[in-house]
């Protein structure tokens, strides 16, 4: 089982991938889509900068502080539309991502001597502890990475005008 000083430690490298992943992107990539019903690197940049601050971080700490109080509600698929993300400005975002976990690291690692089996009772998924939001919140970073590759690979077939087959089969 990884200890949650390992997924502390990803979740700061994870930072700087983040980083170098978003910056300087071709200047039509941000809201291009594959698919009108697909999501835009704008798009995904938009759900992570709200998913540090008022899913993960907020919960992990609901869970360590005050463990049984229900959660907030959120409501991440319709925050694409509710809060126009494809209407902000990409390096805006970015940076407010960005920041948002810079404050999640510097929480986490000021943490002392924290419960990670504490838990919340979700009404669809039953106990979450601790532990459990602090895994699942690497793995959303590893599944946003996987899906920040995936349309950086997209963009560059569709915009590139060449075959991308000698790369190698996605």
């Amino acid at each position: 089982m990884s200890t949650p000083e390992f997924m502390i430690s990803a979740l700061i490298r994870n930072r700087s991938v983040f980083s170098h992943l978003l910056a300087q992107p071709h200047p039509a990539q941000p809201g291009w889509s594959q698919e009108p019903n697909k999501w835009s690197l704008l798009q995904v940049v938009c759900h992570l900068r709200d998913e540090e601050s008022e899913d993960f971080r907020t919960r992990l700490r609901m869970v360590l502080e005050t463990p049984g109080v229900q959660f907030p509600g959120i409501n991440p698929t319709g925050w694409v539309v509710e809060r126009n993300y494809a209407g902000q400005d990409y390096d805006t975002v970015v940076r407010e991502f960005l920041q948002a976990r810079d404050e999640s690291i510097d929480w986490l690692t000021g943490l002392r001597d924290p419960i990670w089996e504490n838990a919340t009772i979700h009404p669809r998924l039953g106990p979450m502890s601790g532990h459990f939001i602090l895994a699942n919140w690497l793995a959303h970073d590893h599944l946003h990475i996987r899906q920040i590759i995936r349309l950086q690979y997209d963009f560059l077939a569709d915009v590139s005008g060449q075959s991308l087959q000698y790369a190698g089969f996605w």
